[in-house]
């Protein structure tokens, strides 16, 4: 039974009236209805339609139908209404219950799909199936139950990334992509990348990934198997492999998405996918690389609701955190977070600007790329291709009057130089390093040929963080170490008398890793005058860390081991992110 229209007239009419005038043109209130409405309203502060139902009136179907037309849609009666199989395919059971919507028509030809929605503010829902699936959109609002329930019957049973991987494998109109290599032609790569089995098999990947809160998915072309993984919690994971000569229709797809050019094959290609998913944005920042065997496909999910920008969030101990705070309000210096790649410098860096960022306070960034848009910072993206470097960036900058600049890398001298130069006019510089420690760091900076003397003038702190796995809450359980694992950390037994050691033992909860969810390990360096003075002389690494461990530093290791002792983590965990004391 088709659904029935119950507007009784053209949606368009309706569109950005007021609600008791809707209601008037449906032929449901009259005007009369309407004004004693009003006037009760002037009392009582409710939505008129509520006060209609009330009243008796109308009824609640009506309200929502009304709510339909002021947004310029229609409203479906959808009781006894049956989803046919073609229209039900359309959409995987994961899309239609993270969006709650049920697909109601579908033309294959035009790719039009008409899809009910709860709600005429789910605008995301029509934009990302446009986006995920392809297709041409049209939404139309329903009964909240009717929805429900077609949802409870038609999608209760998920699909799998295996199961589609099976029916794609067993699927004979994909033959023709094998063993053609670099001889593909475009039309029929295509036409495999819009096949509604290729687009559900990207969509159960990236919703998957954003579920078990996966920051990298990577899609890698090999000479006998083309591979999907996804690194969680910084480890990677790999799922089951579709067909390798699908390759190609899946990496279009993705190029599709990111609005790429598809027959570029022989350059490095870089895009940007938004979504929303169960309510909050993500953004997919998709790289594609060129390699022997196909394009490689490596998509960072930068998911807000996974990321704390707050500092106390940041995981900080209440010493690190004070120091820290103390090092940022500085009127003028630079500040250094370094740490390797995906240890969440940009995390902090972003957490600390959250906190700087105030109406008084003008804060630039130069950053590449820009990760996370945040309101009220001025966020310039780097391109070196176009001659826009940190160095030329930081330039302009202190010709827009800042209070405080973040440049994401200092990756050379001259960057350095303007940096100085800045923090020495009376601004705070906040910057990033790839060094091991936060001592390194200022050897690093000679390295690249800066003066000793504008280095003691300037760097008022370093941070240096690690990212260590947190074990699963739910398979915690307590052991006794052996002695060689005691031996990585340079203890004894007896050292770690009346203290508890965990570890994971492994659950379905953690994906069977024995891990959940990251934690920072910090070690903060602040430069007092005895520190200058040992700069001045071009002190060696280790001179300098033993000095600043003298005056209190916690190196990352000694933030590990508490860590390990407080439950946290685990001691190969520590072992695996610092590295042991050289003095």
């Amino acid at each position: 039974m088709p659904p029935s229209s119950s507007a009784q007239v053209d949606a368009a009419e309706m569109k950005g009236r007021k609600i008791g005038r809707v209601l008037t043109k449906m032929g449901k209130v009259t005007r009369e209805q309407v004004h004693e409405a009003l006037s009760i309203q002037k009392t009582r502060k409710v939505p008129i339609g509520q006060l209609l139902v009330e009243l008796g009136h109308c009824g609640q179907k009506d309200i929502q139908a009304a709510l339909a037309g002021q947004a310029g849609l229609a409203y479906v009666d959808l009781a006894g209404f049956e989803i046919p199989d073609a229209v039900k395919d359309t959409i995987p059971a994961e899309n239609a219950n993270a969006y709650q919507v049920v697909p109601i028509e579908y033309n294959p030809n035009s790719k039009r799909l008409k899809i009910a929605m709860k709600s005429p503010n789910n605008f995301r829902a029509v934009d990302d199936l446009r986006l995920l699936m392809g297709f041409n959109v049209e939404a139309v609002i329903a009964d909240e139950a009717a929805i429900d329930g077609l949802l409870k019957k038609y999608y209760a049973k998920r699909e799998s990334v295996v199961d589609v991987v099976s029916s794609l494998a067993a699927d004979d109109k994909f033959k023709g992509l094998q063993g053609r290599g670099e001889s593909l032609d475009l039309d029929a790569v295509l036409e495999a990348a819009s096949d509604n089995q290729v687009i559900k098999l990207l969509n159960l990947v990236l919703l998957q990934a954003i579920r078990d809160r996966a920051s990298d998915i990577h899609f890698e072309p090999f000479e006998t198997e083309f591979k999907m993984r996804y690194r969680i919690d910084g480890i990677l994971y790999e799922m089951v492999p579709p067909p390798k000569h699908l390759g190609p229709a899946i990496t279009s797809r993705v190029k599709v998405m990111s609005n790429l050019d598809i027959a570029e094959r022989r350059l490095p290609q870089d895009g940007r996918i938004e979504l929303t998913v169960g309510g909050h944005p993500v953004d997919l920042r998709v790289a594609v690389l060129p390699t022997m065997h196909g394009e490689s496909v490596v998509m960072r999910v930068l998911d807000r609701a996974n990321v704390e920008l707050a500092l106390d969030r940041v995981g900080m101990r209440d010493d690190d955190l004070a120091k820290f705070r103390a090092l940022i309000r500085r009127p003028n210096g630079i500040v250094i977070v370094t740490g390797p790649t995906g240890s969440g410098k940009t995390t902090t860096l972003y957490a600390a600007l959250s906190e700087l960022n105030d109406v008084e306070t003008k804060i630039l960034t130069a950053e590449d790329p820009v990760e996370y848009d945040i309101d009220g910072l001025c966020q310039c993206q780097v391109n070196e291709e176009a001659g826009l470097t940190f160095a030329r960036c930081l330039r302009s900058f202190l010709r827009q009057d800042p209070d405080i600049i973040l440049v994401g890398e200092i990756r050379d001298l001259e960057t350095a130089q303007i940096a100085v130069q800045a923090s020495l006019t009376g601004h705070l510089v906040l910057s990033t390093l790839h060094t091991n420690d936060a001592p390194s760091s200022i050897i690093r900076l000679l390295d690249l040929g800066m003066e000793n003397f504008l280095l003691t003038a300037t760097i008022e702190g370093v941070l240096a963080q690690r990212l260590v796995r947190t074990i699963c809450p739910k398979c915690k359980e307590e052991y006794t170490p052996k002695e060689e694992e005691l031996m990585e950390l340079n203890l004894r037994p007896e050292d770690i008398k009346g203290q508890h050691i965990f570890r994971g033992r492994g659950c379905d909860n953690c994906n069977k890793s024995g891990y959940r969810g990251r934690m920072g390990l910090f070690e903060i360096l602040t430069l007092d005058d005895d520190m200058r003075e040992l700069v001045m002389k071009e002190a060696s690494t280790n001179v300098l860390r033993a000095h600043a461990r003298k005056r209190g530093m916690r190196v990352l290791r000694e933030s590990g081991l508490m860590a390990i002792f407080e439950g946290q983590t685990t001691i190969d965990e520590v072992v695996r992110e610092t590295i042991a004391d050289e003095v």
